[in-house]
């Protein structure tokens, strides 16, 4: 219905303006002029990308209709106003020291399965391998290492199991179920072809 509204409105624009005789919309170009309104009203990106349920800011970009140093400068421009909000004195310049607690706080890292979205300096110890962290996004090189920590969280539910650990199963059975969508996830993201079992179709009656 909206495809036909729209294909009405160009062919009564055409004779005015021929562009509008060859023109095609649908009613998913709305949501790339609103992730386009959004952006160029300096919104970022990453709200953007909540707003519109994208998982990746990459499937955002490609519905944004700005260039690199647009998207840069709507960021900015969306932080200074943030800031000004705030006491000036918390947006001092780093120390030296600062600086270098901030670079060897990276390098400490051996763990990690990807990149987080939790601030530098809040209180996490897991340095990004935490795999309940709803922030964690899992690195597709680290897939191989997820099938390892699943096998061990098998092994470790069946010794809870044999043991009677009521509590340690149920949070054994936590961390699978989140691993598990976090593997789909890196599987979606890193492109790599997967099999879907559709089941048998049941013959007509």
């Amino acid at each position: 219905m909206v495809t036909r509204m729209l294909r009405g409105a160009c062919q009564s624009l055409a004779p005015a303006d021929h562009r509008f005789s060859t023109a095609k919309f649908t009613a998913h170009d709305f949501r790339r002029l609103f992730a386009t309104d959004l952006v160029n009203n300096g919104v970022p990106i990453h709200i953007g990308a909540a707003l519109l349920g994208h998982l990746s800011l990459q499937t955002t970009r490609g519905y944004v209709a700005v260039f690199d140093e647009d998207v840069t400068r709507h960021y900015q421009q969306f932080l200074d106003n943030r800031r000004h909000l705030r006491p000036q004195a918390e947006y001092r310049p780093a120390t030296t020291d600062e600086w270098s607690a901030f670079e060897d706080h990276f390098d400490t890292r051996k763990v990690e399965l990807g990149t987080c979205g939790r601030p530098y300096g809040s209180p996490c110890q897991h340095e990004h391998a935490c795999i309940r962290c709803p922030v964690l996004r899992i690195n597709p090189d680290m897939i191989p290492r997820l099938k390892v920590i699943e096998q061990d969280l098998i092994d470790r539910r069946a010794r809870a199991e044999h043991e009677g650990w009521k509590g340690e199963i149920e949070g054994i059975d936590l961390t699978l179920s989140l691993l598990r969508q976090k593997h789909a996830e890196a599987l979606r993201l890193s492109g790599h072809p997967r099999t879907v079992h559709l089941g048998m179709p049941s013959a007509a009656p």
